[in-house]
């Protein structure tokens, strides 16, 4: 199974490839808070129009039945992802469980060398239950491993960290089964239309990128929430 797995990662590679110079301009402007109301987001496609389920089980905090349903494609190396990672956290502690948070992977590459490896770990890690540890760590740490040359051994280390076994851990990070979960995230994300990183949609619609900071997401939740 491990031939196949270069293969599924140069299907990875030419998926994302398009999107990589758009995002490059995009990702250049990081979140920031505004006082201005949100624009109304944009609905996204639906089953009808080819839209694919990803990754089975996705990777979700909160109710499957939680009446806001937010949903990332996220790089762990892209600099706009790290940002978001704490608002995120911030809008699932206030709203409880009134919001689901999935994550999905799209990592960029070869813009980002080292956000598959990223990807990788953290679904290594899913396959022991400990995704959304092994992912808060990589987001919390993004600034010191991100321009490192071998990030493997710093993976491996928050691998330790949250108690995984190492031995199983190294075996699943370079599996056909982690290579299919990002690429089943990839296909999803492609279906709906999405080119860069963070890509949120909210019940089904697109986030606006610049309605990400705090204060303008909140809003958005709180009127899918309340109708105002």
């Amino acid at each position: 199974m491990k031939r196949i797995l270069p293969f599924i990662i140069i299907l990875l590679v030419l998926g994302v490839a398009l999107g990589s110079a758009w995002y490059l301009k995009r990702s250049a402007t990081e979140p920031r808070s505004v006082t201005k109301s949100p624009a109304p987001a944009s609905p996204i496609a639906n089953a009808s129009t080819g839209v694919v389920p990803g990754a089975e089980p996705a990777h979700t905090l909160g109710p499957a039945n939680a009446p806001a349903q937010l949903e990332e494609f996220g790089d762990f190396e892209c600099p706009p992802c790290g940002l978001l990672h704490p608002i995120l956290e911030e809008m699932h502690k206030e709203f409880g469980d009134q919001l689901r948070i999935t994550f999905r992977e799209f990592p960029l590459v070869p813009t980002h060398q080292h956000a598959l490896a990223a990807a990788s770990a953290a679904e290594a890690a899913g396959l022991q239950g400990k995704f959304w540890e092994m992912h808060d760590l990589i987001y919390e740490n993004q600034k010191s491993w991100h321009e490192t040359f071998d990030v493997r051994p710093i993976f491996e280390g928050y691998a330790k960290q949250i108690g995984l076994n190492i031995e199983r851990y190294k075996a699943d990070v370079n599996s056909s089964a982690v290579a299919e979960r990002i690429f089943q995230d990839g296909k999803r994300g492609h279906s709906l239309g999405v080119k860069g990183t963070p890509t949120v949609f909210l019940n089904g619609r697109e986030v606006p990128f610049e309605s990400l900071p705090a204060e303008k997401l909140r809003v958005l939740i709180r009127h899918e929430l309340t109708g105002k």
